[in-house]
């Protein structure tokens, strides 16, 4: 081989070695997020938890499972519910999780999201049918904390973490819906009455109360009276009131004038 074919050979063997060292950089260089963690396995072992930021890895030997550890929103999809008290409903809710421990997650369960999301709706199901249609529909902070509770120990084995469950509608049939507001109907007719009773006894003694006053003072009957009189007469009503008293008086009057006249006859 002459000098020259062996420098162009050697030339052409130097870019070959540096576009595969190239090659296999850019395939060994790997890039996460803040937010991201990536499981490593060696020929389908577990080696450990990568990033974030920037890495290596063998790209002939490695492979790498990424775990976003974000909130995720789960949604619930409706499930229908029988409650204690024999009450057909649809119940959605909304889960918020976040993987904690990527290895449990990767490791452990095949995929989280859909299982947990299956454990979720079965949860939904089993806690909302011991209860009845009443405290499914005033203590909903309490029922979603009893759900999270539940899912949290449930999904603790997965690396999970369930932080919050909401029950976002509760669908009844129209049966159900006329049969509520008949109800609330009948409750605020009830407490309307309650209500006019409660006044009329209140009044009812306070018309006492004054009644023995009166009684006990003539004169502020009096001036009752007379109050009255002047307040009729300020509206310009066409009627005449004599009061008992004033009637009363009126009549001693004719009568002591009617006695006088008959005695100045007989003399």
């Amino acid at each position: 081989m002459k000098f020259g074919e062996f420098v162009t050979w050697l030339d052409g063997l130097i870019i070959f070695i540096v576009l595969v060292v190239a090659v296999f950089l850019l395939l060994a260089i790997r890039v996460l997020r803040e937010y991201e963690r990536a499981v490593k396995f060696r020929l389908g072992r577990y080696v450990g938890i990568k990033g974030p930021g920037i890495f290596l890895i063998n790209p002939i030997l490695d492979r790498l499972k990424k775990v976003d550890l974000r909130t995720i929103t789960l949604d619930v999809p409706k499930q229908r519910v029988i409650t204690r008290d024999n009450v057909s409903v649809n119940v959605d809710a909304v889960v918020y999780m976040r993987v904690v421990n990527p290895n449990d997650a990767i490791l452990k369960v095949e995929h989280y999201i859909i299982a947990t999301s299956l454990l979720a709706q079965t949860t939904l199901r089993d806690v909302l049918g011991q209860r009845e249609l009443d405290e499914l529909l005033t203590k909903r902070d309490e029922l979603n904390v009893g759900i999270q509770k539940i899912l949290d120990e449930a999904t603790d084995a997965w690396g999970i973490k369930v932080s919050s469950v909401t029950i976002r509608d509760v669908s009844l049939p129209e049966e159900m819906l006329r049969a509520i507001a008949k109800q609330a109907e009948a409750e605020r007719e009830r407490r309307s009455r309650v209500i006019m009773a409660q006044g009329e006894s209140e009044a009812a003694k306070k018309m006492a109360e004054a009644a023995r006053q009166y009684r006990d003072d003539p004169a502020a009957l009096r001036l009752r009276e007379l109050q009255t009189l002047t307040e009729i007469a300020r509206e310009k009503n066409m009627i005449v009131v004599s009061p008992t008293q004033l009637g009363t008086q009126l009549g001693e009057v004719l009568g002591l004038a009617s006695s006088v006249q008959k005695k100045g006859k007989s003399k």
